[in-house]
């Protein structure tokens, strides 16, 4: 029951995610890659990893420079021990002398939330980047929180049921992100299984 009732909810999700929205992130990112801007992906816990996965797909099949202070666990968790966590991603940002040609990019279930004490972090880089006018985006869930307040395209996946928010608004992300990187409109080099013919082992 729990199955079927599951992916019933992953259909109903994917028909009502706002596709001008999408179309909006693509038009954000093509923007971004034409004036050579960097792209700098946030997100923790799940987002982390996805972040991870993220600036390799948009390194590699949309040829955008892109970076998560995630993948730098060493400079990461001194700037938490040092400075604490609600700064870390902010100064992680001036570190990397965030600009207006840039964009910070958002995985986020809830995405930020100061008066609650979600996801600090978060905030305090986004009201950084509204700073320093770099473009914001982001993909979340529940109501968008900070980020969808202050986002310059921000698609947030639809609740069905608040029992599986946050499995089905992580796993939305890595569909919508992996749709970003295969648009005509941003896929830059082939990707390895559509790019191998019938009966060619890779």
């Amino acid at each position: 029951m729990y199955t079927g009732q599951y992916l019933k909810e992953v259909s109903i999700i994917a028909s009502l995610l706002d596709q001008q929205e999408i179309d909006r992130l693509v038009e954000l990112l093509a923007d971004l890659r034409r004036r050579e801007g960097r792209l700098f992906i946030l997100g923790v816990g799940g987002g982390a990893g996805h972040a991870s996965h993220a600036v390799n797909d948009f390194r590699k099949i949309a040829n955008i420079e892109a970076y998560t202070p995630t993948d730098n666990v060493s400079e990461l968790t001194a700037r938490v021990n040092d400075d604490g966590w609600e700064t870390a991603f902010v100064n992680w940002l001036r570190g990397s002398r965030l600009g207006t040609r840039d964009m910070v990019f958002v995985l986020s279930v809830g995405g930020g939330d100061l008066e609650h004490n979600i996801s600090p972090n978060l905030v305090r880089a986004l009201e950084h980047a509204r700073q320093v006018g770099a473009t914001i985006c982001g993909i979340v869930g529940r109501d968008g929180g900070y980020t969808r307040r202050v986002a310059d395209a921000c698609l947030v996946v639809p609740t069905v049921n608040p029992a599986t928010v946050t499995p089905h608004t992580e796993a939305f992300q890595a569909v919508v992100w992996h749709l970003l990187v295969s648009h005509p409109s941003l896929q830059a080099a082939p990707m390895k299984w559509e790019s191998v013919q019938e009966g060619v082992k890779a």
